[in-house]
């Protein structure tokens, strides 16, 4: 059985949803405890048992007032495709109870999933997608796909770039979901990165040296979280007073895929890899990967993305040592590189680390889930009235 206030929560948010598009403005009240959560691709009974567990809710269904969330982005698409309506309705009740929040309360940050309703799918309907999606099934088979069949689906719809896209990746999209994202970006809800503190920096995959130099960032500024956060942001605001129409795309930051440009890349998408064979898609910005030791020294980014198995395979490490619903971090002074379960000890000079909070929520134990206290630095300790066994 859930608690009363998971259940409140869940009535909450089914009331936000039903408003249609809108964001509650800032309130300045002050919050004491300040969190991030990993991506919340799961459902939304569960997200909010997360929350209890953790003793962020309050009876009436809403965070407690002295809480901030930061949400690391990555709100859509998850499960099976028997699931799809129920994701559908789910991530957007999610979103607009994160919403109805004061902004200063919720933070929503981007993630490429948010980002593909308005990029990749900025120009389908209900009806036509799910044409689109009833024909990629079709071709789509695990990791395998007949090329010829292929061809032919992308020359009918070009906006995307293979059809994995249609049957896996972006699965559960709605019109209404993109109605929300657009609101939301125009109302300057939606942020690319939130500074926790002087040196601390909450963002959806990470920044480099490089994609902070495609903003106009100096190195002398590449370690000030405000700073950086202030560039991004003015970067996704200058994209979205410029779009009119079509995908959204962000110059140096994110450029969403399509038949003839091949997947989207950007800094919403791409994960630190060490492998021989991702070379090329390190090389440039935007990009799919980046090479780690190109971190902004002096810089903690806190950031989701990226699971320990893929983390593990993209950096050549042991798979027998993967964990879920653990916080995991990243250390490097730009010649050596250390991955670890748990949370980095205080950095030394010159180093930068990447803290990593997607633990898969929905396959995770739910008590082992962690989430990062960004004023202590370690995992959150739960709030006085924490439920010890959450969601039954």
């Amino acid at each position: 059985m859930s608690s009363p206030r998971v259940q409140s929560a869940l009535a909450r948010a089914a009331e936000a949803a039903r408003r249609g598009p809108h964001s509650t403005p800032p309130d300045g009240q002050r919050r004491t405890r300040h969190l991030a959560i990993g991506d919340p691709q799961a459902d939304i009974s569960r997200f909010f048992a997360v929350l209890d567990r953790h003793g962020l809710l309050g009876p009436d269904g809403w965070l407690r007032p002295e809480v901030q969330l930061v949400s690391v982005g990555d709100h859509f698409d998850w499960g099976r495709a028997p699931e799809r309506e129920e994701v559908a309705t789910s991530a957007l009740r999610l979103v607009a109870w994160m919403a109805a929040h004061p902004a200063d309360q919720a933070v929503l940050l981007l993630g490429n999933h948010d980002l593909g309703r308005v990029g990749e799918l900025a120009s389908f309907t209900d009806a036509r997608f799910a044409a689109a999606q009833a024909e990629a099934d079709r071709i789509y088979q695990g990791d395998d796909t007949d090329e010829a069949r292929e061809h032919d689906f992308l020359t009918r719809y070009p906006e995307v770039p293979n059809v994995e896209l249609v049957a896996r990746d972006f699965s559960t999209f709605r019109e209404e979901q993109r109605d929300q994202v657009a609101y939301l970006l125009r109302a300057g809800r939606f942020r690319v990165a939130h500074a926790a503190a002087e040196h601390l920096l909450v963002l959806h995959a990470g920044v480099t040296r490089e994609d902070l130099r495609a903003v106009g960032l100096p190195e002398s500024h590449q370690a000030h979280a405000p700073t950086i956060a202030a560039a991004l942001d003015r970067a996704l605001d200058t994209a979205v007073a410029d779009w009119k129409q079509g995908p959204l795309s962000i110059p140096g930051l994110y450029q969403p895929g399509n038949a003839a440009y091949g997947e989207g890349r950007g800094i919403f998408y791409h994960r630190p890899s060490l492998r021989p064979e991702d070379a090329a898609w390190r090389a440039a910005t935007p990009r799919r990967r980046f090479d780690p030791h190109r971190l902004p020294p002096g810089l903690t980014q806190v950031v989701g993305h990226t699971r320990d198995k893929r983390s593990r395979e993209l950096l050549a490490l042991p798979p027998e040592e993967t964990r879920d619903g653990v916080l995991r971090h990243l250390v490097t002074d730009g010649t050596t590189l250390r991955y670890r379960p748990g949370v980095p000890p205080p950095p030394g000079p010159g180093e930068a680390v990447l803290v990593f909070t997607d633990g898969g929520m929905r396959e995770s134990p739910l008590e082992l889930f962690e989430l990062f206290d960004l004023d202590t630095r370690a995992p959150a300790r739960p709030l006085g009235n924490a439920v010890p066994g959450g969601q039954g």
